[in-house]
């Protein structure tokens, strides 16, 4: 038992403290983490099963023991009683969101390819299901979920390339800005 600290005393222990040194903020911090090590290299060889791999083990040590030296120095800061609490939504100003941003997406729709806009109208203007709209249209399901997916999929990044949006924590918009002159004319 003695002998493996030994060993490691002699061999590891310049590279092991310039390891530790080149991880925490200071020299004093980088000696009391190298005893530390140490000490867990004493308590914890009967767990060493392969003594080829000591150098491994040792370093695997070292990295603990750092994680448990900045995880123990993670400031811990209580949350006021002071801190106003948000107002709520204004279903007024989503409203008016809404309303802006519709007149957008149904240009935008307009300049999606025929395929693609047929599918995006049946489906969320029209409220026809896939199947139905499969069905209406005489393609498979397969074919029909793929159209509303990359019909989807074009509408996004139109409305993005054209838009900056903001969302709350529920995914939904909060506000938006025009990112060109034609969105701020409320063209597209």
């Amino acid at each position: 038992m003695d002998e493996v600290v030994e060993t490691v005393w002699n061999t590891l222990n310049p590279t092991l403290l310039q390891f530790i040194r080149r991880r925490v903020p200071d020299v004093p911090t980088a000696d009391d983490l190298l005893q530390e090590v140490y000490l867990k290299v004493h308590t914890q060889v009967a767990a060493l099963r392969d003594p080829a791999r000591m150098e491994s083990w040792v370093y695997q040590i070292a990295r603990n023991v750092i994680n448990d030296y900045y995880r123990a120095e993670k400031p811990q800061t209580e949350i006021s009683d002071l801190i106003p609490i948000p107002e709520a939504d204004d279903d007024d100003d989503r409203e008016e969101i809404v309303a802006r941003l519709s007149q957008s997406v149904m240009h935008m729709i307009e300049l999606l390819p025929v395929d693609y806009r047929e599918a995006i109208l049946l489906t969320e203007y029209h409220g026809l299901t896939q199947q139905h709209m499969a069905e209406r249209l005489g393609i498979s399901l397969p074919a029909a979920k793929s159209r509303v997916q990359r019909g989807k999929k074009m509408l996004r990044e139109l409305l993005l390339a054209c838009c900056h949006f903001q969302f709350d924590r529920q995914g939904k918009v909060i506000d938006y800005y025009p990112r060109c002159q034609c969105c701020a004319d409320a063209a597209c």
